[in-house]
């Protein structure tokens, strides 16, 4: 037996977008044997949740890991590109072929962000706490220009 959740869409009129239907098209072929690893994130990657946010004058992103170990976290900033990558690993010994419902995600993960000229990379911070990392961007201060006065002569 399979089973899916489904959304029930109206289309109440002859303008109603097509996209919301040929998307769920598309989603129900890729949850089919033999594409469903690929389609429902239990490939070799998968994406964390991830929630940007300002506050107090930071940027602040925090991003869903439970399960995973802290050493298996691996941020870099290069440029102005803030990368963050890891891996969730299965219970060794677990047989996932006998699960009758699987919705954790494993396997390797990788997001990159691109932060505004604005921050001060020899600030930014990171803190892992009950499988949430946090990482505060401060911003640096508002450069405020100049006025230069002109003598005449």
């Amino acid at each position: 037996m399979t089973m899916r959740a489904t959304s029930p869409t109206r289309q109440s009129d002859s303008t109603a977008s097509p996209f919301p239907t040929v998307s769920r098209l598309f989603e129900d072929f890729l949850n089919t044997y033999p594409f469903r690893t690929l389609a429902d994130g239990r490939g070799d990657t998968w994406k964390p949740a991830v929630d940007i946010l300002e506050k107090d004058g930071n940027l602040h992103i925090r991003a869903d890991l439970p399960g995973i170990s802290e050493k298996d976290i691996d941020l870099k900033l290069e440029g102005n590109v803030l990368t963050l990558k890891g891996e969730r690993k299965p219970e060794p010994g677990e047989d996932r072929n006998s699960y009758y419902l699987a919705e954790s995600f494993y396997g390797t993960f990788a997001r990159s962000f691109t932060l505004p000229e604005t921050v001060d990379p020899e600030k930014i911070k990171a803190d892992y706490k009950d499988g949430i990392l946090t990482v505060t961007i401060p911003q640096k201060p508002e450069v405020k220009p100049k006025t230069i006065p002109v003598s005449a002569k």
